[in-house]
């Protein structure tokens, strides 16, 4: 059975025998609701590389001291894919950034796409914006992941393209595209942008506009697919063709 991970602040300069206190609601969470006790271990993380596993030596009801058993530091998956979700109604905002965070996606960028039916204005877009980000922690965590995922302030076209041009790779989904993401020669690192439009769909001048700015437009397939979870399945048609989904010796580490 895996350990549980638990989210800590930073774990820069903890080594091996160092007490880390864990605190506030990730605490409670352990201690009142898993019923955390002393002499279990748990895995932390900082969610910027770093993870250990600790022995826990004590706990309070908000609180908990763990002793550090081992450390490994992993760098960052590469190449990055960063997922530009055109803003869907309901709670499918949530579930496309959990799907995406478990998929693998180092960044998760709102975009109030000309057809999207949720709007994001004033308090609602802070409660939306913070929805989302607990979702891609909690994500993160159940995923095991030593690198969580950024999930971006709302952005506007113009910052969807500066994005796009920066890109190794860009794809947009469209469903009248004539080019198969299966086809398209996938970059062994650098970064990937994939653009999800909205439930409208997307209108002829924001494909234009991307593929101006070196998108390409694709289709994955016959089917047509939510907004909510057309991203995850183009992350993960895209990871299988890169050294990130593959093993490169007998220890059965990633490349």
């Amino acid at each position: 059975m895996s350990l549980p991970v638990h989210l800590v602040p930073t774990l820069a300069g903890v080594g091996v025998g160092a007490t880390v206190t864990v605190e506030g609601d990730e605490a409670h969470h352990a201690v009142a609701v898993r019923r955390l006790r002393v002499g279990e271990q748990v895995v932390l993380t900082d969610g910027a590389g770093a993870r250990v596993v600790a022995e826990v030596s004590a706990t309070g009801k908000r609180t908990f001291d763990a002793v550090v058993v081992s450390r490994e530091d992993l760098g960052r998956p590469d190449p990055e894919l960063v997922v530009v979700q055109a803003l869907p109604k309901g709670d499918r905002g949530e579930l496309a950034v959990e799907v995406l965070t478990e998929v693998g996606a180092a960044r998760v960028v709102p975009w109030a796409a000309e057809r999207s039916v949720a709007v994001w204005r004033g308090e609602r877009a802070v409660k939306s914006l913070a929805r989302w980000r607990a979702t891609a922690r909690e994500a993160a965590k159940q995923a095991r992941r030593p690198w969580h995922p950024e999930v971006d302030e709302l952005a506007r076209t113009g910052r969807v393209l500066e994005l796009v041009a920066t890109a190794d790779l860009a794809v947009v989904l469209h469903e009248d595209a004539t080019e198969a993401l299966a086809d398209l020669d996938v970059p062994a690192s650098g970064t990937l942008v994939v653009v999800v439009g909205p439930e409208g769909g997307l209108t002829d001048d924001e494909v234009a506009a991307l593929v101006s700015a070196g998108a390409r437009s694709v289709r994955l397939g016959a089917e047509v697919l939510r907004t909510s979870t057309a991203g995850v399945v183009a992350c993960a048609a895209l990871l299988a063709r890169t050294p990130r989904w593959r093993r490169d010796d007998a220890s059965g580490q990633p490349r």
